[in-house]
């Protein structure tokens, strides 16, 4: 569970990535959960974008896909979604707060 300090920290530097997938109308799938649990994995915090033509509504899904990989939904800014997790992989710098 993350502090607001953290949460905030985390909102801070998703500011200033993009996205790296979009989810549409095909929802949450388990090939997507499997492309987000790998970009996770290698940079522990990502953006995903949810399209217009998406019938989801993004705080939910959000909640959704955090159960999912086991990560952290940090918010919800409009259709953008961040997600954080620390990764078990040696050679990342991780995030620290």
């Amino acid at each position: 569970m993350l502090t607001s300090k953290q949460r905030a920290n985390l909102r801070s530097i998703a500011q200033k990535i993009e996205p790296i997938t979009q989810l549409g109308k095909s929802g949450v799938n388990d090939a997507f959960i499997k492309s987000l649990d790998s970009a996770i994995e290698k940079r522990e915090i990502i953006k995903i974008t949810v399209l217009e033509n998406s019938s989801l509504e993004p705080k939910e899904v959000g909640f959704e896909i955090a159960e999912k990989l086991d990560a952290e939904f940090v918010c919800a800014t409009g259709r953008k979604l961040v997600f954080y997790r620390r990764s078990n992989k040696d050679g990342i710098v991780h995030i620290e707060f």
